[in-house]
C-alpha cells in the first residue's frame, strides 16, 4: 500500500501531485513536508531551511518551538484535553478569558473562544444579528464593509469580504452585502487631498450608503484595522476609522473590527485599534492569539451585547465542537503570557522600525515596488511594472507566483498575493515575521527578497 507521507521527503516541490492523498491547496502539485521547526525558521525534509518571514498567514508571533508554549500545551493535555462546552468550563479557558478581558479595549465584557479567524467572524455577524433582535430591532438585516477586503473562507464571511475573486463563483451562495470604498492611499487618494480629506471623503461615502438603506436596517459596518491579506497591509489614513466610529454611533449600526491579522501585537500594540483612537463593539482575533501551536481565535463583545442576550433568550445561538477547547486555549493563553513577560510589542515597535528601514532602503527606489506600507512587524510592498503610473503586471503572468517560487528557493517564507487593486490586477508581497526576529535575520530577510523579487521580475 501506497504511503503519502513518504512523498513529502521523495517528491520534489513542484511535481505532478499524483499519488498523496491528501487534497492540497493546489491540486497539481504537492509542497514540500515540513520536519520541524525552531525560532525563526523551519526545516523540510530535503535538509532545507527556510527564514519564515511571514510567520504562514502572520500565525507564528513567537516563531517556532518555544519551550515555555510547547511546556503549556503538554501540561494541559496531561491534565485534560477536551470538554465540550455544553457540559463543562475548564479552568485554563477562563484564565484565557481573563487574560483578554483584562488587557482587551475599554468596555469589552465577554470573549467567546472559537477555533480560527472565519469562524470569529461567523460568530460576530451572528452575535450583531442576536443582538438587534433581543433588543427588538429584527428590522435590522444589512452588514456594510469594504471592497478588497478579507474576513474569511465561511459563506458568512466570504459575504462580508470583498475581493471579488474569492467572491466571484461562489457568489449565489452569499448573503447581500453592500461594500463600500478601502482606504487605500496608494491608489485612491487624490493629489489634491491631505491624507484627512481623504478619509473625510471615505467617511461621506459611508455616510451616503447608510442613508441608501436606512440605518434602521443596516446592522453592522464590518472593516479589518488594517487591511490584510488581499489589499497587502493597508493602514487608515488619519481620522478615518474615528469618522466610522461617529456614523455608526449617530445610526445605532454597530462597529466590527476585524483583527485577525492585524491584532495581537502585530502592528505593535496588542490591538490595532488602539492606535486609531478607536474603540469596536464587537473584534475579532485569531492567528497571533495563539501563535500556531493550536488552532483558535475569539469574539470579544462590548458589555451592553452581552448584558442584551443575557437578559432576552440567555444564550448565544450559535456553536462549534472544539470552541474553547482547553489545549488550544494553553497555548493561547501561553503566548500572551511570554509576549507580555518578555516585552515583546516593544520588540515589535523597535524591529518593525529596523525592517521599514531595511525596506526603503533595499526598495525604495526599485522601479517595480511601488509603494512600501506597514506598522510594526506588519508590512506590504505593492509590484508595479511601471512605477510613474503605478501600473500593475498582467495578472496572466502571476508575478506573486512566481516571487513565492524564488524566495523558498531562497530559503525565504514570504506570503505574496495577487489580485491586489480590484481582484483581479495587481501583486503584493506581505511581511509578518515573528516578534522575536533579530536584526541579522531582518538583514537575511531583506536580501533574499530582493534577490527574489528581481529573479521574478526578470522571468516574466
Amino acid at each position: 500500500m501506497r504511503q503519502a507521507i513518504r512523498l513529502g521527503g521523495a517528491q520534489r516541490h513542484g511535481e505532478l501531485n499524483s499519488m498523496t492523498h491528501l487534497m492540497h491547496r493546489q491540486l497539481r502539485t504537492t509542497p514540500p513536508l515540513a520536519v520541524g521547526g525552531r525560532g525563526v525558521y523551519l526545516f523540510d525534509a530535503e535538509g532545507r531551511s527556510y527564514l519564515d518571514a511571514s510567520g504562514g498567514a502572520a500565525v507564528s508571533c513567537l516563531g517556532h518551538g518555544h519551550p515555555d508554549v510547547l511546556a503549556a500545551m503538554h501540561a494541559q493535555i496531561d491534565k485534560l484535553a477536551y470538554a465540550h462546552t455544553s457540559f463543562f468550563t475548564t479552568e485554563v479557558a477562563e484564565q484565557l478569558g481573563d487574560e483578554l478581558l483584562q488587557h482587551a479595549p475599554a468596555g469589552m465584557a465577554q470573549a467567546y473562544l472559537v477555533s480560527g479567524g472565519s469562524e470569529a467572524v461567523e460568530a460576530a455577524l451572528k452575535l450583531a444579528r442576536q443582538y438587534f433582535v433581543e433588543i427588538g430591532q429584527p428590522q435590522r438585516r444589512h452588514f456594510i464593509a469594504r471592497r478588497q477586503s478579507y474576513h474569511g473562507n465561511t459563506l458568512g464571511a466570504l459575504a462580508v469580504g470583498g475581493n471579488a475573486w474569492r467572491r466571484a463563483q461562489f457568489e449565489p451562495l452569499l448573503i447581500d452585502v453592500t461594500h463600500v470604498a478601502p482606504c487605500y492611499a496608494y491608489r485612491d487618494r487624490r493629489d489634491d487631498e491631505t491624507p484627512e480629506q481623504y478619509g473625510a471623503r471615505l467617511v461621506d461615502e459611508l455616510e451616503q450608503s447608510v442613508t441608501r438603506l436606512g440605518g434602521e436596517h443596516i446592522i453592522a459596518f464590518v472593516a479589518e484595522t488594517v487591511g490584510g491579506a488581499t489589499a497587502g497591509v493597508i493602514p487608515p489614513v488619519p481620522g478615518y476609522l474615528r469618522g466610522v466610529r461617529e456614523v455608526c454611533d449617530r445610526h445605532g449600526i454597530l462597529l466590527i473590527l476585524d483583527e485577525v491579522m492585524c491584532g495581537m501585537g502585530r502592528t505593535g500594540t496588542l490591538y490595532a485599534c488602539e492606535q486609531e483612537g478607536v474603540i469596536p463593539d464587537l473584534v475579532t482575533i485569531a492567528k497571533g492569539l495563539g501563535g500556531g501551536y493550536q488552532p483558535i481565535g475569539a469574539v470579544l463583545a462590548q458589555q451592553r451585547i452581552v448584558e442584551a442576550l443575557r437578559a432576552g433568550s440567555g444564550m448565544f445561538q450559535h456553536g462549534h465542537t472544539y470552541l474553547g477547547h482547553a489545549v488550544a486555549c494553553a497555548a493561547a493563553l501561553a503566548v500572551q503570557r511570554v509576549i507580555r513577560r518578555d516585552a515583546l510589542l516593544d520588540a515589535v515597535r523597535r524591529q518593525g522600525v529596523a525592517l521599514q528601514q531595511r525596506l526603503q532602503q533595499a526598495f525604495g527606489a526599485h522601479a517595480q515596488v511601488g509603494d512600501i506600507r506597514g506598522r510594526g512587524l506588519f508590512w506590504g510592498l505593492e509590484l508595479v511594472r511601471e512605477r510613474d503610473a503605478r501600473t500593475p503586471f498582467d495578472p496572466s503572468l502571476r508575478l506573486h507566483a512566481r516571487i513565492k517560487t524564488e524566495a523558498m528557493r531562497r530559503g525565504l517564507l514570504v506570503y505574496p498575493m495577487g489580485g491586489t487593486v480590484d481582484g483581479r490586477l495587481g501583486d503584493h508581497v506581505l511581511l509578518a515575521p515573528p516578534f522575536i526576529v533579530s536584526d541579522a535575520e531582518l538583514d537575511a530577510l531583506v536580501e533574499r527578497l530582493r534577490e527574489a523579487l528581481d529573479a521574478a521580475v526578470a522571468s516574466c
